[in-house]
């Protein structure tokens, strides 16, 4: 009952009216393109002073209600005063969540329907997650329409449905709140 009550909370600061989520989750590599791309060296260094910036922003609790975060960035110190992350941002009002699937996966035999890996590893990492200050958790399940390639495939889209329920569970079972984000891509014909 406490476990539901918890989670009950958190879905209910994270839907804060007026405010929103920011996704600070990039991976070391997709942040890395994008500081390259504008002469930034990719450090985990000049990561952290990136993301704190953005957390310790003057007014952003004002507007943010939750910020999902890669896992290098869960476990992070602020300059300032030597907190975690997740530390900085519950003391500013926002909740810090996790984004906790690994990489993406094409399943054989579908032209290019993709899953996510991570589900057999989640409970362990869920707890340490929340043990580390996240009170949320944001797993993608990416789905392509194509229906050139005949895509998604029923298996896609069961796989995918059927992951989300598990990390779903999971999650929960581990005290972290889930976002279930079937993430449909209309990139083909």
């Amino acid at each position: 009952a406490a476990q539901k009550a918890e989670l009950a909370k958190t879905a209910e600061a994270v839907a804060t009216p007026g405010k929103g989520i920011t996704a600070c989750d990039e991976g070391p590599a997709t942040i890395g393109g994008r500081f390259e791309a504008v002469g930034v060296a990719n450090s985990e260094e000049t990561r952290r002073v990136y993301r704190q910036m953005l957390f310790e922003a003057e007014g952003a609790n004002e507007y943010l209600s939750a910020a999902i975060l890669d896992p290098e960035t869960l476990y992070q110190k602020s300059s300032t005063d030597g907190k975690l992350f997740p530390e900085v941002l519950t003391e500013r009002g926002i909740v810090p969540g996790i984004k906790p699937h690994l990489k993406i996966y094409e399943l054989p035999g579908t032209n290019g329907d993709t899953v996510m890996q991570g589900l057999d590893s989640l409970a362990v990492r869920a707890k340490e997650y929340y043990n580390a200050g996240a009170r949320f958790a944001k797993w993608r399940s990416p789905l392509v329409i194509n229906t050139a390639a005949q895509c998604p495939t029923d298996l896609a889209i069961k796989a995918n449905m059927q992951d989300l329920a598990r990390y779903a569970l999971i999650c929960q079972s581990e005290g972290l709140m889930p976002i279930v984000e079937p993430d449909i891509s209309l990139s083909g014909t």
